[in-house]
């Protein structure tokens, strides 16, 4: 299979490193805005994001992943290219244990040591991230982003676009709504509201509504 990784940034090297973890998949472009024009090196396109239509005219059996960490940055992108659902891969690496009863989105990503247990549900573009613990019956929307270690106990909802931090323990039952952000190394216990970031042991609101920059 023939991979197009949007982004090449720092999240793109992990997300490079998962596909070179499958034998039967390649990397055969990087588009990033960085790139002014459209270019070939040695075996590698390189150019701006916009590309991406046109490889995929050129092509017929590429896949795309967007490579970014920003919830937003992925969520945009998806709207702005348009591209088919059915011309993104989801990535799950090797060593990640998911259930069987799983339901994974498009363009999803999984990272190393990854645990998702029963009848768990994950959304389209999200990012799973190392050593991330999703417990049974969890749903966890779109364009969201579980950093490494943080442990989401059972039936835990996670609407569009949340960030859940380093090391966070979401406790059973409890719902994060859109676009919130969980700080590192917090433990919720309660619902959180959308558009606010939760600190600490137990979560507390220290941004709400209206008070955060715009997106």
């Amino acid at each position: 299979m023939k991979i197009v990784v949007i982004g090449q940034g720092g999240h793109s090297k992990v997300v490079s490193d998962l596909i070179m973890s499958h034998p039967e998949m390649s990397i055969i472009a990087y588009l990033d805005d960085k790139y002014d024009y459209f270019v070939k090196r040695e075996d590698i396109y390189l150019g701006p994001i916009s590309a991406a239509l046109k490889l995929a005219e050129y092509f017929i059996d590429i896949k795309f992943v967007i490579a970014i960490g920003s919830n937003v940055l992925r969520k945009r992108i998806v709207e702005e290219l348009g591209l088919p659902n059915d011309m993104y891969s989801t990535i799950i690496h090797p060593s990640a244990i998911v259930s069987s009863s799983v339901k994974l989105g498009v363009g999803t990503v999984i990272m190393p040591y990854v645990v998702i247990n029963a009848d768990a549900e994950i959304g389209d573009h999200a990012i799973i991230n190392t050593r991330s613990v999703v417990e049974h019956d969890c749903k966890i929307d779109n364009f969201t982003h579980l950093s490494p270690n943080s442990i989401l106990a059972g039936a835990v909802q996670v609407n569009e676009g949340v960030h859940i931090g380093t090391s966070a323990t979401i406790i059973p039952n409890v719902k994060i709504n859109e676009w919130s952000v969980v700080g590192a190394s917090a433990t919720v216990i309660n619902d959180l509201p959308a558009d606010c970031t939760a600190v600490g042991t137990p979560a507390k609101i220290s941004m709400k509504e209206g008070e955060k920059l715009v997106k």
